[in-house]
């Protein structure tokens, strides 16, 4: 299969890109750079310059492929504005994929962040979010699965607040890099709140079960581990670069405060069961004793 992926480039991205070669399909990778050009070739696919907002490429992108797999994502949390940037560029994007999918069958994948669900570990069953910082891409994302009435073999998988390879990535990262500019390892509240991850190589497994194998309208769960406490991740930056490990109010995380303080679970046991996903590699605190000091 000819698949175009946005995001090839990144943590995630590269990750599944390199899976997709190594199960013999071929993939066109949206690039923004001469340096992620050269680094999609040297993987062994082939470029195709342009941005997450220019919707022309993203539409011949799709018409040049045999299935879509969306990654792209801005990033930018340095403030709720900056955040809402993020979300509607990545919304039209999605809207303008989806459109030239429509009526083709193809399989179509995105991505979502797993659901928050108070009192318990949230499943592939429970709707996505779609208010508060992020609850724009919840209602994107829930525009793509209703493809699925449009002749798109639509699906979602959704995304832990980790995703990490050799101790960076994810909620995690951020933590590492507030860390390291603060001088203190910290979280928000009493840090009993749990968070759920994968590594970076599990995930592209999942994505690439999607894309073959996953029905019309599906959303699936690429979490390896459960919850993690977060004053538990704190405990290991704070170790690893040696920082004292304290709360802190959750400000401290601008617009991502609200999230981090919440306590999110997720399960993956149905996405396990129907496509037979089983992550492999490392766990989030396992891998984060590989942040260099």
């Amino acid at each position: 299969m000819r698949v175009f992926v946005t995001g090839g480039t990144g943590l995630i991205g590269s990750a599944v890109v390199a899976e997709l070669l190594d199960h013999g399909h071929t993939v066109l990778a949206l690039t923004r750079s001469d340096a992620s050009a050269q680094a999609i070739e040297k993987a062994g696919a082939e470029p195709l310059r342009g941005a997450l907002a220019d919707l022309d490429t993203l539409r011949a992108g799709a018409a040049r492929a045999d299935g879509v797999i969306h990654l792209a994502f801005a990033n930018d949390f340095s403030s709720p504005d900056a955040l809402a940037k993020s979300v509607a560029e990545e919304s039209a994007a999605l809207a303008a994929l989806g459109e030239e999918l429509v009526g083709s069958g193809r399989p179509f994948v995105t991505c979502s962040g797993t659901p928050h669900v108070p009192g318990r570990a949230s499943t592939e069953a429970d709707p996505l979010m779609t208010e508060g910082p992020v609850g724009g891409r919840g209602r994107a994302v829930s525009s793509v699965l209703g493809l699925a009435s449009r002749g798109v073999r639509s699906s979602a998988v959704r995304l832990p607040r980790t995703v990490h390879n050799q101790g960076s990535g994810g909620f995690a990262g951020l933590l590492t890099g507030i860390a390291r500019r603060t001088g203190v390892s910290g979280y928000p509240g009493d840090g009993t709140q749990r968070w759920p991850a994968v590594h970076a190589l599990d995930a592209a497994v999942l994505f690439r079960l999607a894309l073959e194998h996953a029905e019309a309208g599906t959303a699936w769960h690429a979490v390896a581990d459960e919850g993690d406490q977060v004053r538990d991740i704190a405990a290991v930056i704070g170790r690893r670069l040696n920082l004292p490990v304290e709360p802190v109010p959750a400000e401290t995380f601008g617009p991502l405060g609200q999230i981090f303080a919440s306590d999110q679970p997720s399960s993956s046991a149905h996405t396990r069961q129907a496509l037979g996903w089983e992550p492999k590699h490392p766990s989030l605190l396992e891998d984060l004793e590989n942040i260099e000091p």
